[in-house]
């Protein structure tokens, strides 16, 4: 029964040399088969019919002695040929509709489709599953203009999750680059819950081609990427999600500020490695910071070193201060590395909406990887929620255009901040926080609001870049709950800068960074030898009723 099809590890063929080399396709297949692809699709745009069928055939016959379709790509005749499962077609390709007439009802049709609209004369014309995509330029589709990314599957799949109970039951899958190093994540993004459905349509496999048929043991790569599906990823293994809120807000509070006293001092006993990739300015800010918290520092911008360091049990910054080619580089390397093994990252955009580079390379960070946490000021975070494939509803609130590093003046209430880091971290399936005179931190499903802090911090360089460091050593610390460890990590420094800032050494900003050092290390050791809970201190407040402020839309 093809509404039983299982399309979640699926073979697209490729017969080239650059591809293939000069093994059979026959055997590469059967080795597929053995290691647990569950469709495959027959894919040659170049050989005559007759050795179409001929291979169609053989392919077929390996299929069905595991019981998984096979396809065949673009032709129809062909498939009426081998007599095998169905076809897959091409936007130039012959129309579904017709091949529906042609091949019957209980023939599998697949569509490639790169659009809302493409998506939506698909399921019209009686698709059975789509093919979303292409994700990412590849060795096959190099030169294609329908390169559209995470931020386009997202857009198809929220449409054919709000149209009609056709476009609901749909299959889809995505091909496009998917391969090992980043199978979990494109699944785990795709799977964001929607403002209006907790389980929203997603993807219900990847297209593999190369990672397969490319590879030296195609079995092997086969059960690994099977594997891969059936497994969380390792930046969400370590979590014991999902969090709920508890019933009375003081309840919450109290639970909160009581996990932040542990989270604190899972610091202090850990003393977990915070790698940062930061500016130049700020290292040696940072490196004290995290020293005085009780973590373990290391300034270490080479990616080639992140493999290595990912293994330590710690987390990695990237703090975009200082955005080069290189740099980026560097960056995605250690990214891949942290995402690989788990550790988790802190992004800092750091003036991202200051110059089209940083757009640019805060677009193509998004793109290819997954931060835990990501935080930073008002227009900062606005350009995150644009490289989430989102855009402000109008710009009537003010001009989003940064400067540099600073916040500027307000764009969004109080009501509005809280909606769109909640709406961000939902999405994203983070934690994000837009900090302020008022932070806002959320999960997507728990939103608080901070207020502690002094304004000394907006008038030395780095606050912010060194918030990122101490954030990162408290989810390295405690990643059970990495929104209760970030809001831990938030309120020692905020706690130390209030306590700084009313020393009487204290005569301004000058004065202020030393006392700040000194009261980060005193609240660290004052947590430690439970002289200090924050009660009466910490000024938490839980915002459970996020208004939908409609501010944000598809890009």
């Amino acid at each position: 029964m093809k509404d039983q099809v299982n399309y979640s590890l699926y073979l697209v063929t490729d017969s080239t040399e650059a591809i293939l080399g000069s093994r059979d396709l026959v055997e590469v297949v059967e080795q597929a088969l053995l290691g647990g692809v569950t469709i495959v699709q027959y894919r040659d745009k170049s050989s005559d019919t007759g050795i179409l069928i001929s291979t169609a055939k053989k392919l077929h016959e390996k299929c069905k002695q595991h019981n998984i379709p096979l396809l065949i790509n673009d032709r129809v005749d062909v498939a009426l040929a081998v007599g095998c499962e169905g076809v897959h077609l091409g936007q130039d390709d012959m129309n579904i509709s017709e091949a529906r007439r042609i091949l019957g009802e209980d023939k599998i049709i697949g569509a490639t489709v790169s659009s809302i609209e493409e998506a939506r004369v698909a399921v019209v014309r009686g698709a059975d599953y789509l093919g979303i995509g292409t994700l990412y330029a590849t060795n096959t589709k190099k030169n294609t203009k329908d390169i559209i990314g995470i931020n386009g599957i997202r857009k198809i799949l929220r449409f054919l999750d709000t149209a009609d109970e056709a476009s609901k039951a749909v299959k889809t899958v995505c091909i496009g680059g998917v391969n090992a190093s980043n199978l979990q994540r494109i699944i785990y993004q795709l799977s964001a819950p929607s403002p209006t459905a907790s389980k929203p349509k997603t993807i219900d496999g990847v297209a593999i081609v190369s990672a397969i048929v490319g590879a030296p043991n195609p079995k092997e790569a086969s059960k690994h990427l099977f594997q891969l599906l059936v497994s969380p990823p390792p930046f969400k293994a370590t979590s014991n999600e999902p969090h709920f809120w508890l019933e009375k807000d003081e309840d919450e509070v109290t639970h909160l500020l009581a996990e932040a006293i542990k989270a604190t001092k899972a610091v202090r006993d850990k003393s977990p490695l915070s790698h940062n990739m930061t500016n130049l300015v700020v290292q040696n800010f940072a490196a004290n910071v995290a020293l005085a918290i009780g973590a373990s520092p290391i300034m270490a911008n080479y990616g080639a070193e992140a493999p290595d360091l990912s293994k330590l049990g710690g987390a990695l910054v990237i703090n975009m201060g200082t955005v080069t080619p290189d740099g980026l580089l560097n960056y995605k390397q250690a990214i891949a590395a942290y995402n690989a093994a788990g550790g988790p990252i802190v992004l800092d955009p750091v003036g991202a909406g200051a110059t089209s580079v940083r757009r640019d390379a805060l677009q193509s960070l998004m793109a290819t990887s997954y931060f835990d946490v990501i935080k930073g000021n008002e227009r900062e975070i606005l350009q995150v929620a644009r490289a989430s494939g989102l855009t402000l509803q109008s710009e009537g609130s003010g001009s989003s255009q940064q400067r540099g590093v600073d916040s500027g003046k307000a764009l969004f209430s109080l009501p509005e901040k809280a909606y769109v880091v909640s709406l961000l971290a939902r999405r994203e399936r983070n934690v994000v926080l837009m900090t302020g005179a008022t932070d806002f931190i959320s999960d997507g499903t728990r939103t608080y609001a901070l207020s502690n802090g002094h304004a000394y911090l907006g008038l030395i360089t780095g606050s912010g870049c060194t918030l990122g460091t101490t954030i990162s050593a408290y989810i390295a610390a405690s990643p059970g709950d990495k929104l209760l460890a970030a809001v831990a990590g938030v309120l020692h420094y905020e706690i130390a800068a209030e306590m700084a800032a009313v020393r009487g050494d204290v005569k301004g900003p000058g004065t202020f960074v030393p006392a700040f050092l000194d009261e980060l290390y005193n609240v660290s050791v004052a947590v430690g030898e439970g002289k200090e809970d924050w009660t009466g201190v910490a000024k938490v407040q839980c915002i459970k009723d996020v208004v939908d402020a409609g501010l944000l839309k598809e890009l």
